[in-house]
């Protein structure tokens, strides 16, 4: 029988236990769950792995390791076999991110062999909401963004990651895993943006999307036009598809500094329900 102390790689056909935990709660997992939704637990098609951790021979928590390192669901004890795993396997990943708690843990008993980070972000609000704020009217000029405008949109994304995370996406491969993320979102219809004389604007992402929970990620409004509300009407605008098309529950985590965001989101209708951590490399 497997043990309390037991990590492994789960295979395809642990699916349906994968699944059982990553939708016990499928905000905080939406991320995780959208993808083995699509491409089951095969590390191939997942571009990583899925560590379990048994409790009494029966899975209980979960960890993706891929380009991210992801605790889900974890215990402290499992968070503690995850550590063990992924020290031994070295650091394959570009960053840990997830709930702020297990995040945090897994992070400490992992620092003294893969620190330095490049930076700690360890209280990352998780917002959340299920309708509308009567408050905020959506932008009208917001659509989806059609596939024969991926480059008009590209720049735009490449700006907002690079202020995001302080390096840029075209690094290493020349962006051709990020572009290939960019296509994929608008062939899929969750590409979002008020585009203006061949400039976007703003624009947004629905990053995630399970059929219980989705993720909007990616905001992003060019430097000359800010100021004007343009993210707060944009979300709304976003928000409004999101629930009508994807799902009933529409979520997003933001920096703690980042007030002003904090301040927009809240008065589209989001609110603060948790916390995740990211740890960048």
């Amino acid at each position: 029988m497997l043990t309390q102390t037991t990590t492994r790689v789960l295979d395809p056909g642990e699916l349906p236990a994968a699944l059982a935990i990553l939708e016990s709660e499928p905000v905080d997992n939406a991320f995780v769950t959208s993808r083995v939704q699509i491409a089951g637990l095969d590390p191939w098609r997942l571009g990583g792995e899925m560590w379990g951790w048994y409790a009494d021979g029966r899975l209980t928590s979960l960890c993706y390791s891929g380009a991210n390192l992801v605790p889900i669901c974890a215990t402290p004890e499992a968070v503690r076999g995850f550590a063990d795993r992924a020290r031994r396997a070295g650091r394959r990943c570009s960053s840990i991110v997830g709930p702020a708690g297990p995040t945090a843990q897994l992070w400490r008993l992992l620092e003294p062999s893969w620190g330095p980070a490049r930076e700690v972000r360890p209280n990352q609000p998780l917002m959340v909401t299920e309708g509308p704020s009567a408050e905020v009217a959506p932008d009208p000029l917001v659509r989806r963004v059609r596939k024969d405008e991926m480059d008009v949109l590209m720049p735009a994304c490449v700006a907002m990651f690079t202020e995001e995370v302080g390096i840029s996406p075209l690094a290493g491969d020349g962006g051709l895993l990020y572009q290939a993320r960019v296509a994929e979102l608008i062939a899929a219809g969750r590409s979002f943006a008020r585009i203006e004389d061949g400039e976007v604007v703003f624009k947004a992402e629905i990053g995630a999307a399970t059929s219980r929970a989705c993720q909007i990620q990616g905001v992003w409004v060019a430097p000359a036009h800010r100021g004007r509300g343009l993210s707060e009407s944009g979300m709304a605008a976003v928000l409004r598809y999101a629930l009508a098309d994807v799902a009933p529950v529409v979520s997003l985590y933001v920096n703690d500094y980042n007030t002003a965001a904090r301040r927009s989101y809240s008065r589209v209708g989001f609110r603060e329900t948790g916390a995740f951590m990211s740890v960048l490399f």
